[in-house]
């Protein structure tokens, strides 16, 4: 039974639609936030999002999901409050988390349990070429307590039974699903055992959310030794930036992301992880072309078990790049960007520290 619902297939239900690209289909300048030319919807949009509607409509969801309410709260942080109030009364509870390192445990929820018809798409690189090999295929599954519109889980085999610890095929699966999408808001991330994940079972989580964010465009400074390894100031929650311009460098970017992630768990340290569309490290202008290319944050946190009863919202990879999707109209209504900043820098550590950290981890990857 797990292994047909982990593959969307049951009693009367097609396997999912095995969705193969190529590098033809990677849409290498996004559409940007003002309609430019070439901002139609992409191969992969239309099938993911024509599945997505389609769960909503056969009731798969725990909820039906229209419009939400959404405001950009005044400051120079521009944070993106949005009413999301079902989300907050009807998800599934969060599993226990006590440790950093907690093993898979295949008696609690996990994807093997997902129902016939959650999961959308197999997406499979078509191999050849004679570059990398193509990254394992992943699920497009639906997630049952949507943030958004199009709010998916990107998995790999489920019946392999991993914990929530980031892994370079996985975030390089994921990269290139972002490079999928003609849509400037669709954004890829993870949050790791400590960071407010939900379910000990290895997944991305991906979105579309229709409003820019500030970690897109502020310029990071390389930290030493200089390499690929930058430090981002002056955003909701400052974090360590890796960049990549295009398909070629996903490979390795996702490998240095996960050996950084890897050194923060080592450490004791708890990390989220997402990945945008956005400029290059030196801002807008400052790569060759002067084009976009795939911006990708790594927080390090002091790790968080358990929700806190008196917090107004947990702090997930959503909230740490500025997106706030808030259970309560009043706290909607209200919130400023000072007390959002305090709920969210309350988990991180002081910029020194941060500071003497991103060096360790530069001299890391430059080994």
């Amino acid at each position: 039974m797990a292994a047909a619902a982990a593959a969307g297939e049951g009693p009367g239900e097609p396997s999912p639609e095995d969705f193969v690209y190529g590098e033809e289909d990677f849409v290498l300048q996004g559409a940007g936030w003002g309609g430019e030319p070439g901002s139609a919807p992409s191969r992969f949009d239309r099938a993911l999002l024509a599945g997505w509607s389609d769960r909503m409509e056969r009731g798969l969801f725990r909820y039906r999901l229209g419009p939400l309410p959404t405001r950009v709260l005044p400051g120079p942080m521009r944070l993106v409050a949005q009413l999301n109030v079902q989300r907050g009364t009807e998800r599934r509870p969060p599993q226990a988390v006590r440790s950093l390192r907690q093993p898979f445990d295949p008696r609690a929820f996990n994807f093997t349990r997902l129902r016939p018809g959650e999961v959308l798409l197999r997406l499979r690189r078509a191999g050849g070429g004679g570059g990398p090999a193509p990254p394992d295929p992943l699920l497009v599954a639906i997630n049952a307590s949507p943030l958004e519109r199009g709010h998916v889980l990107l998995l790999p085999e489920p019946a392999r039974g991993l914990p929530q610890a980031l892994t370079a095929p996985l975030l390089r699966g994921g990269l290139e699903a972002a490079l999928l999408s003609a849509h400037p808001g669709f954004r890829v991330g993870f949050n790791g055992l400590g960071g407010c994940a939900s379910v000990n079972h290895l997944h991305l989580h991906a979105f579309y959310l229709g409003r820019p964010l500030l970690v897109e465009s502020a310029p990071a400074r390389p930290l030493r030794p200089p390499g690929g390894l930058s430090f981002l100031p002056g955003v909701p929650a400052p974090a360590f930036l890796f960049y990549a311009a295009g398909p070629a460098g996903l490979e390795a970017l996702a490998r240095d992301v996960c050996r950084a992630a890897e050194h923060l768990a080592d450490a004791g340290l708890a990390y989220n992880v997402f990945a945008t569309r956005g400029d290059p490290p030196g801002g807008a202008g400052a790569g060759a072309g002067g084009g976009r290319g795939l911006r990708v944050l790594l927080w390090a946190r002091r790790p968080t078990f358990g929700a806190k009863a008196s917090a107004a919202f947990n702090v997930a990879l959503c909230e740490l790049a500025g997106y706030l999707p808030l259970p309560a109209a009043p706290l909607f209504r209200e919130i400023t960007e000072a007390e959002a900043l305090r709920a969210i820098r309350e988990h991180l550590l002081p910029e020194p520290e941060l500071l003497r950290l991103g060096e360790d981890l530069a001299q890391l990857l430059a080994a």
